[in-house]
């Protein structure tokens, strides 16, 4: 299969440049898993299409603030985009221009707050750094100067950090948010909840990575990056005691469904564990744990745009995004959301 074949033509216009006022108030394109079949909706109309016994499963990392602007000692400005926590106070990061940031070379953060040296540069031309500063914890400095490290196709300054998180965020280490989930609001958690829908919590760190573009024709050879995982043991019997009832699995985001389809056996079951996953999902790839699927609008030719294609068809997926553009669907991170069941 080409990465040609997931091409399709968005007008800029279409690329949402700053959140919705109200979460739950965005656009929701509900699609039939095996007709195609389209519904238009609003995000809070999610309730229709969930049942008694559905298991919805969400990932609740929290996004790290973690791009960094500074000055080198020889007054030279540089950018941080802060990677890995190696820990001992190292990091891996991005650093722009990469010229300015050799061996041995030091940096300024927030007026001193935070401080770096550069330990090593890596082959793919990233560098290990040591910072130190006066705080109990790195992530207290990175709260006050830190800013998010938001999509590249993003080019408004976002005023409120909150909104490139979800409302259940609590484990910080992510790079980029796992934008399904920042329709919810803790009211339509609440309305689900009283559905009898039970929710779950994964945690799978957001890499850099997932903004990396596939450069390979043959989709097959794509090398996947890596991101880290944790599913908890009440997690995994929640989901198992639906799956044992004949209820629906219900991923919320493509994080969330890496994270299942790695952790689960053969027939779906999980358990508590954790992990790294480099899972690459694209047409002709057999789900094994989830029933459904809530999503964004994706880039073309990106792996999440073959995942969600994987999950229906190629066809269907690419029918309903050529209606979205006709509807005038906000597509990528702040724009409307998507349904597959």
């Amino acid at each position: 299969m080409k990465k040609s074949d997931f091409y399709f033509d968005l007008p800029d216009e279409l690329i949402a440049q700053d959140p919705i006022e109200d979460r739950d108030k965005s656009r929701l394109l509900y699609m039939d898993r095996k007709t195609g079949e389209i519904q238009h909706r609003h995000f809070f109309n999610i309730t229709d299409y969930l049942k008694k016994g559905d298991c919805l499963v969400l990932n609740n990392t929290r996004v790290l603030p973690a791009r960094l602007y500074g000055v080198k000692t020889t007054g030279a400005r540089v950018e941080f985009l802060l990677l890995n926590n190696l820990g001992s106070d190292k990091w891996e990061v991005i650093t722009g221009p990469g010229r300015k940031a050799r061996v041995g070379d030091s940096f300024t953060f927030g007026g001193g707050l935070l401080r770096a040296e550069v330990l090593e540069v890596l082959e793919n031309g990233n560098r290990i750094v040591r910072f130190s500063y006066d705080a109990p914890n790195i992530y207290e400095v990175l709260d006050k100067i830190g800013e998010m490290p938001l999509p590249h196709y993003i080019t408004h300054e976002l005023k409120d950090k909150e909104r490139y998180q979800t409302v259940y965020s609590k484990e910080l280490g992510s790079a980029a948010a796992p934008t399904a989930g920042l329709h919810f609001t803790p009211e339509l958690l609440k309305k689900i909840g009283d559905m009898g829908v039970s929710t779950a919590f994964v945690t799978l760190h957001v890499g850099i990575g997932t903004f990396r573009p596939v450069k390979t024709e043959n989709i097959e050879e794509h090398q996947m990056h890596s991101e880290h995982y944790w599913v908890s043991a009440e997690t995994a019997e929640k989901i198992n005691s639906a799956k044992r009832n004949g209820r629906r699995i219900i991923a919320v985001g493509t994080t969330s469904c890496r994270t299942l389809e790695s952790a689960a056996d053969e027939n779906g079951e999980m358990k508590e564990c954790s992990g790294s996953t480099s899972i690459f999902i694209y047409p002709g790839y057999k789900f094994k744990c989830i029933d459904g699927l809530v999503t964004n609008f994706h880039l073309p030719e990106s792996t999440l745009i073959m995942l969600v294609s994987a999950f229906s068809t190629r066809e269907n997926v690419l029918n309903a995004y050529k209606i979205a553009i006709e509807e005038k669907y906000r597509f990528f991170s702040f724009g409307d959301a998507m349904m597959i069941c």
